[in-house]
């Protein structure tokens, strides 16, 4: 068998690595082109505690830390180099939807509400109607409990729960375990 030239063997070589990058190049626009048309599952990212107008509107100046937590929930940033400032803030990033922001700034003096920053908060049924964006036309719900309906509620749960009786409580079996060490002599 012929043994090729030195430089032939290089040539044929340093050939092959320019075709094969040609090709990568040509496959490389190709699958771009085809991952253009998928598009990938993005995940739904919410952080932080939503705050609706209605919610910043019930705040009243000299509030006590506890009322504003008791409306506001635990803020997302406390500092203990801002003691007498509660941050809140709220994002929502979905696909196919407008990236939301929105801040709210709670300050106290002492144990006291003294006043609020806020960007504009939407109500309740604004936001609730801008997260399914899949059905057009689609009705609210109702967000608040009318008073019949909490009764009715309560009602069939205490009704329904029988009460406790020392007889009724079902005592657990006696079981007999073997010894962890043999008996002694």
């Amino acid at each position: 068998m012929p043994v090729l030239p030195q430089r032939v063997t290089r040539a044929a070589l340093m050939l092959a690595v320019f075709l094969a990058a040609a090709g990568c190049s040509s496959f490389d626009s190709a699958s771009q082109r085809v991952a253009g048309l998928v598009t990938p599952y993005k995940v739904e990212v919410v952080q932080g505690n939503f705050v609706s107008r209605e919610q910043v509107e019930a705040l009243q100046p000299g509030m006590g830390r506890q009322q504003v937590r008791d409306i506001l929930g635990t803020p997302l940033l406390a500092s203990v180099f801002h003691a007498d400032r509660w941050d809140y803030v709220f994002t929502l990033r979905r696909q196919g939807v407008e990236y939301q922001q929105r801040k709210l700034a709670v300050f106290f003096k002492g144990e006291v509400l003294d006043h609020v920053e806020a960007d504009t908060m939407p109500t309740e049924a604004e936001f609730v109607s801008t997260l399914d964006n899949k059905r057009k036309n689609a009705k609210v719900p109702q967000l608040e409990a009318s008073e019949e309906a909490l009764k009715a509620a309560t009602r069939p749960a205490a009704a329904a729960a029988p009460a406790a009786t020392p007889a009724a409580v079902p005592q657990p079996a006696a079981t007999a375990y073997p010894p962890l060490e043999p008996a002694t002599r």
